[in-house]
C-alpha cells in the first residue's frame, strides 16, 4: 500500500481534513476525488499525528503530521480496438467525441470489448486512470444516445471536469423527438429517480426516501398533433434521467424501447447536441455543438410545419 506524508502549513491551518487532502491530491496528481478521500478517512486510512482518524470534517492545525495510506490501483487490461471515432476537438488535456448510437461508453462485466473505451485506447496515448475500469471517462451517455461526450487525458483534468459536473456548472443541451403534443412551451421537471421496484435494471420516478433528486428543463421547439421536438437541459445527471422524466410526463422519447411506446422510429431520438465548460488548464469557457442526426432531421421535415 502506497503512503503519502506531509506537514500542515500555516496556510492550511484550520482547514477541513477532506478539503485539505483534496487539495494535496490535486497538487500531487494522486487521482483521488473528494468522495474517494472521504472513503479513505472513514476506513481509517488517514493518520493524524500518529493516530488514525475517521471524520472527514475534522479541522487540522499548523504543523500537524498527516499520513495517507492509499489503495493499490488494480491494473485493468482492456484491448485497444480500431473503432471509428468522430473527434470534434483534442488538446493535451481532453478530447470531445461525437459518439455514435449503439456504442457502449465503458466496459462492464461480460462486456469488455467493442466500447468507447476500447476505441479511446486505440486512438489516444494517454487517458486519465482515476477509475482504472473506465479510463478517460468523466461522464456517460447511454448506448442508444448519440452526441458529445468529454474525455479526460490526465487525472488533473479529470478531477477538475468531474468537479464541474458535480457542481452542475457544465452546460449541456440535448434534443429529443417525443410522442404526443407537449402542452407547455417550457417547464422544469423536478421528480426524484431511483430503481424501478420490479424491473431492477430500469429506473423510475419514485418518491421513496432513498431516491435521488433529479431536475430537467425542457423547451418545446416544434409541435404537431402526434409529436413534439424538444430541447432538454439536465441540471442533474441521474441514470436515464431524460428518458425517465419524459416518460413520466407521458411524452416518451421516440424509439425508446425501455421506457416508451412501440414506434417505428429506428433509434432512440435523443442527441447530446451541445456542451460547454471551463477548460481545466486555460480557465477559459469553451463550448461545442454537434449536428442533428440525419434521421431526426428527416423526421422533423416530414412531421412539423416550418
Amino acid at each position: 500500500m502506497a503512503q503519502i506524508e506531509f506537514e500542515v502549513s500555516l496556510e492550511q491551518h484550520k482547514m477541513r481534513l477532506d478539503l485539505l487532502l483534496a487539495q494535496v491530491a490535486l497538487a500531487q496528481d494522486l487521482g483521488l476525488s473528494r468522495t474517494n478521500i472521504q472513503k479513505l478517512i472513514r476506513e481509517g486510512k488517514v493518520v493524524l499525528n500518529s493516530r488514525s482518524v475517521s471524520k472527514p470534517h475534522l479541522k487540522v492545525s499548523q504543523n500537524d503530521r498527516i499520513k495517507i495510506n492509499l489503495w493499490e490501483k488494480k491494473a485493468v487490461e482492456f484491448l485497444p480496438e480500431e473503432i471509428a471515432l468522430d473527434v470534434v476537438y483534442e488538446d493535451n488535456d481532453l478530447a470531445i467525441i461525437n459518439k455514435q448510437i449503439g456504442l457502449v461508453v465503458h466496459p462492464a462485466p461480460g462486456n469488455r470489448e467493442h466500447t468507447l473505451v476500447n476505441a479511446l485506447l486505440n486512438r489516444f496515448k494517454e487517458l486519465s486512470n482515476i477509475n482504472p475500469g473506465r479510463p478517460g471517462i468523466v461522464h456517460r451517455l447511454d448506448k442508444e444516445t448519440s452526441g458529445l461526450i468529454v474525455i479526460a487525458k490526465n487525472n488533473v483534468s479529470h478531477l477538475k471536469l468531474a468537479k464541474q459536473f458535480a457542481e452542475h456548472s457544465i452546460a449541456r443541451k440535448y434534443i429529443a423527438l417525443v410522442s404526443g403534443r407537449v402542452e407547455f412551451d417550457e417547464d422544469i421537471i423536478e421528480a426524484p429517480i431511483g430503481r424501478h421496484p420490479l424491473r431492477r435494471k430500469d429506473m423510475a420516478v419514485s418518491f421513496r426516501e432513498n431516491n435521488k433528486y433529479a431536475k430537467t428543463q425542457y423547451h418545446t421547439l416544434k409541435r404537431s398533433n402526434n409529436f413534439s421536438f424538444l430541447e432538454l437541459r439536465p441540471f442533474t445527471g441521474r441514470t436515464h434521467q431524460l428518458r425517465v422524466h419524459l416518460a413520466y410526463l407521458g411524452y416518451p422519447i421516440l424509439g425508446d424501447t425501455k421506457y416508451g411506446k412501440q414506434t417505428n422510429f429506428p433509434r432512440l431520438a435523443l442527441h447530446a447536441q451541445e456542451i460547454g465548460f471551463i477548460h481545466p488548464t486555460s480557465g477559459k469557457l469553451i463550448s461545442f455543438t454537434s449536428k442533428i442526426p440525419a434521421v431526426m432531421q428527416d423526421f422533423i421535415k416530414q412531421n412539423f410545419k416550418s
